[in-house]
């Protein structure tokens, strides 16, 4: 069985990478911070399909409490690796840049840039002793194209996206692949308060679209059919942006 961590899996996206990592056979290792009760939701729906799943909380934003967390897991499962890593864990304070507090600016890079940051180079170090693993880190069309209105967002992603196509070149040799999913308009709590009607007439495909179409993909990429694709950037935006 291979051990899989999600961060931020206790809703939206990263529920649905948790159901969809534990129907491919992975114990699933759900992270959150503060929602206890959603991350039980989602650890209910895992058990309930049949598949096996754990509560791991931290703030991936502190690095002790991701160094504590991870030791604490360590200390239980003394035989096991994490083999799977996916940083899906993200926050946004959107707001036009002449308006953006320090703090607006920190928090989001903090969560979304230096969470990935803390985590993956702990486990990374793991997966290349064992010669084996998957990152695959959600970044955002944001990321790629700019959102105005979220310069700290789309600096976040952009930067995630670059650490990405650096770090697989690093860990190739080890049998570790480090890729990301860069979802564009995805039906979830954190899209909830935007004007759907108006978006989804710039989408191609007419629509926004569900987080199980995101796990898909980070599934494929977490399987041994990927193997050979490494430092790659999947869009999953409905050809809002190619």
């Amino acid at each position: 069985m291979k051990y899989a961590l999600v961060t931020g899996g206790s809703r939206g996206i990263g529920r649905a990478i948790c159901v969809k990592l534990s129907q491919m056979g992975c114990h699933v290792i759900i992270n959150y911070n503060s929602n206890r009760e959603a991350a039980l939701e989602t650890q209910q729906k895992v058990e309930a399909l049949g598949g096996s799943a754990e509560l791991l909380p931290f703030d991936v934003a502190d690095e002790e409490q991701v160094n504590a967390a991870l030791d604490r897991w360590n200390d239980k499962h003394p035989d096991e690796t994490i083999s799977i890593l996916v940083n899906n864990a993200g926050i946004r304070r959107d707001g036009l840049t002449v308006f953006m507090s320090n703090e607006e600016w920190q928090d989001v890079l903090n969560t979304n840039l230096n969470g990935f940051f803390y985590l993956t180079r702990r486990l990374v170090k793991e997966m290349m002793t064992k010669r084996y693993g998957r990152i695959i880190n959600i970044a955002s069309l944001s990321g790629l194209k700019g959102t105005p209105g979220q310069l700290n967002y789309s600096a976040a992603k952009a930067a995630m996206i670059g650490a990405t196509k650096a770090l697989a070149q690093e860990v190739g040799a080890r049998k570790i692949t480090v890729n990301a999913v860069a979802p564009g308009f995805i039906a979830t709590d954190m899209t909830k308060e935007l004007d759907e009607a108006s978006l989804k007439k710039m989408i191609p495909a007419g629509r926004f679209g569900e987080p199980e179409e995101v796990a898909a993909v980070v599934g494929f990429l977490a399987s041994d059919e990927a193997a050979y694709i490494n430092g790659e950037v999947i869009s999953v935006n409905g050809g809002l942006y190619t």
